[in-house]
């Protein structure tokens, strides 16, 4: 009989095990992979793709490409410190210290911004991927860590930020002038 079933109260944290297991390679391979392909679209199809937009997607797209790099970075960081972990390189204390200035709550515009219609799909693809694996990688963080609120990076992500139009529509319109 196991643990469980013996009414022990330790559980299994599925998170904890999966990041400090052999488990946690492919999810180290599918967010530097992420890292990887986004660094190549950004630096040869993205900027061809980028000179194609109008005043106010390129306005966009530059915005955009900010936060997916920034959120990349993030969750890259995240990964390497566990990975430091997992191999012993650095303690569970030293990661817990380290990945205070990990931020893994980068959001995105929304799909009703405008000029969002406009952006190339290959990039829309990369964004939508990103905030995915950020969303994953902060649920294995809350559950390993506990550090703080989980909050739903797939509902946030999206949600309409009315200054950040504004700001994108002040730059466009400055552009101009």
């Amino acid at each position: 009989m196991n643990e469980l079933s013996k009414g022990s109260a330790k559980t299994v944290k599925l998170a904890e095990r999966r990041v400090f297991t052999q488990s946690f390679k492919p999810l180290y391979q599918e967010g530097m992979g992420l890292v990887e392909q986004a660094a190549e679209y950004l630096d040869g199809k993205g900027r061809v793709e980028a000179k194609k937009l109008s005043r106010l997607g390129a306005t966009l797209y530059a915005a955009e490409s900010m936060r997916l790099t920034t959120r990349l970075m993030q969750v890259a960081s995240w990964l390497l410190l566990q990975r430091a972990a997992n191999s012993g390189e650095m303690t569970r204390d030293q990661v817990a210290s380290e990945k205070s200035k990990v931020r893994l709550d980068t959001a995105s515009a929304h799909d009703e911004a405008a000029g969002w219609a406009e952006l190339p799909e290959d990039f829309l693809d990369l964004v939508t991927r990103s905030l995915r694996l950020q969303a994953l990688v902060r649920r294995m963080d809350e559950e390993i860590y506990g550090s703080g609120a989980v909050v739903d990076m797939q509902l946030t992500a999206r949600r309409p930020n009315p200054v950040s139009d504004q700001i994108s529509l002040l730059n466009t319109a400055f552009a101009r002038g």
